[in-house]
C-alpha cells in the first residue's frame, strides 16, 4: 500500500514515466486488485505511444487481451496502431541507405574509442553543462563543490554529492536541483523520507560502491531493483552497482541527506 501511494504520486506528476508505472502495477498486482492493474497497463501502453514505441505499447496491450479478450478499449487501441504503423511504412531511399552505413560507422568508431578509454563517466560533463554552460553557477563554484572520487580507495562514509555540495554552502538550492536533475534527466523523483527502505537489500551491495557514489539500493520488485540517487548521470555507478546484481535497477532522484542518512544507517 505505501508503494502504492508513493508511486501514484509519481506518475500523477510523470504520467510517461513508465518504470514508475510498471512498479505500481506489480504493487497492484501483489495486492490482487485486477482492475488496477489492467487500467495501470493500459497507461503504460498509452506512454509508449506518446513516445513512439508502438511495439512495446502493442506488447502490453496484448497482456491486457490475455486477462480480458473481450476488452473493447483494447482492441480498438490496436487496430489504430495498425494503422499508424500501415501508414508510416516507407521506403529508404538509396541516400538514406547511404547516409545509415556513414552513421554506424561513426557509432562503431566512437564505441571502440570509448571502449579504449579508461576515464570514469561520472557525470561531470554532464553537470557541467547543466550547471555552467546554462549559466547557473560560475565554474569556480562548479570546481568548489565538484569531489573527484578516487575509485581506488574505499570511503569509510558516503562521500556528500555535488548538488549537496551547491546546497551547503549556499551557491545552489536543494529542492531546485532536485527539479532541474529530474527535468534534464527525465528521472522522477522519489521523496526518500517517506519510505521504508529495505535495509537488508541495501546491505547485499558492496559498502564502498554505494558510499563512494552515494546510490542507495532500497527496494525489490519482481525482477527490478530501486536505487536512489542524487546524479542519475553518474554511469560509473550504474556499472559498478549493475555488477553485484542479476536484477534490473530503476533509478530514481532523491534528496541527498536522505540518501546519505540511510546509508550510515546501512552501513555502520
Amino acid at each position: 500500500m505505501q508503494t502504492i501511494e508513493m508511486f501514484e504520486v509519481i506518475v500523477q506528476s510523470q504520467p510517461s514515466d513508465t518504470q514508475s508505472l510498471e512498479i505500481l502495477k506489480e504493487a497492484y498486482s501483489k495486492l490482487s486488485r485486477e482492475n488496477d492493474v489492467v487500467n495501470t497497463s493500459k497507461r503504460i501502453a498509452q506512454a509508449y505511444l506518446q513516445q513512439g514505441q508502438l511495439s512495446s505499447a502493442i506488447l502490453e496491450y496484448e497482456t491486457v487481451l490475455q486477462r480480458r479478450p473481450d476488452d473493447a478499449d483494447v482492441r480498438a487501441a490496436l487496430r489504430q496502431i495498425e494503422d499508424k504503423a500501415s501508414s508510416a511504412v516507407v521506403q529508404p531511399t538509396a541516400d538514406q541507405v547511404s547516409m545509415a552505413s556513414v552513421s554506424d560507422t561513426t557509432v562503431q568508431r566512437r564505441k571502440t574509442r570509448s571502449a579504449a578509454s579508461d576515464e570514469v563517466d561520472d557525470g561531470r560533463k554532464t553537470m557541467y553543462k547543466i550547471y555552467v554552460e546554462s549559466k547557473l553557477i560560475t565554474a569556480g563554484d562548479f570546481d568548489l563543490c565538484w569531489r573527484n572520487v578516487d575509485v581506488a580507495l574505499a570511503p569509510t562514509d558516503p562521500v556528500e554529492p555535488f548538488i549537496q555540495m551547491l546546497h551547503e554552502k549556499g551557491i545552489f538550492q536543494m529542492d531546485k536541483s532536485l527539479r532541474l536533475i529530474s527535468d534534464k534527466s527525465r528521472v522522477a523523483y522519489l521523496p526518500l523520507n517517506r519510505y521504508d527502505v529495505e535495509m537488508d537489500l541495501t546491505r547485499g551491495f558492496p559498502s564502498d560502491v554505494c558510499r563512494r557514489w552515494c546510490v542507495l539500493p532500497i527496494d525489490r520488485m519482481s525482477k527490478s531493483i530501486l536505487v536512489a540517487t542524487a546524479n542519475p548521470f553518474n554511469q560509473q555507478a550504474a556499472k559498478e552497482l549493475a555488477e553485484a546484481t542479476t536484477h534490473r535497477l530503476l533509478w530514481y532522484i532523491s534528496a541527498p541527506i536522505d540518501i546519505i542518512g540511510n546509508l550510515r544507517k546501512a552501513f555502520r
